[in-house]
């Protein structure tokens, strides 16, 4: 079923609170509207549920990943080029922690970059409508739904007292 994009220019932060109100009073779901800003506003500013994020997941992954990576790595290369000299062991142990110190953190910091940008949801190429009155001061409620619920979301926009409704229909929900 083909979607289409609806854009509604709000003047201030109440407005727009307003206007996601209405939209859930007219049964539209979190997952089909978001807020547009040019400024930053606290979680729940506009009346929207707090979204659960796991950016903490992702540097524990990366520091593990590197440890591995690091452990394989300096084992692997102990045990590949075996250099007995003077009888101490194969498996040199301060230059292996060293390494998987190293690596360690080098994988928890890109892992780190990589889910700050994942929970980010960036890049973000296929916004598909903008205004460019938002990076302004203005707010935008843009909705997602369905081509029959359009009328629905256009009525409860209007009522919530809307400066302007934009429409574009969703090209990426086409294909």
């Amino acid at each position: 079923m083909a979607k289409e994009l609806l854009l509604a220019l709000c003047q201030d932060a109440p407005s727009a609170a307003r206007a996601v109100e209405a939209l859930e009073r007219a049964g539209f779901p979190r997952e089909e509207y978001e807020i547009l800003s040019g400024a930053p506003y606290p979680e729940g500013a506009f009346g929207e549920k707090p979204v659960k994020h796991r950016v903490y997941v992702f540097p524990f992954v990366g520091a593990l990943s590197g440890f591995t990576v690091a452990l394989l790595l300096t084992v692997g290369t102990q045990l590949s080029f075996p250099l007995v000299t003077g009888g101490k062991p194969i498996l040199a142990l301060p230059p292996m922690f060293i390494i998987a110190y190293e690596a360690t953190l080098l994988g928890a910091i890109i892992f780190t970059v990589i889910g700050v940008l994942f929970e980010m949801r960036l890049p973000r190429p296929g916004l598909g409508l903008y205004d460019r009155r938002i990076t302004g001061g203005y707010l935008g409620v843009l909705v997602s739904c369905p081509e029959a619920r359009r009328p629905q979301a256009e009525a409860a926009l209007k009522e919530a007292g809307v400066l302007e409704i934009k429409r574009h229909p969703d090209i990426r929900q086409r294909w």
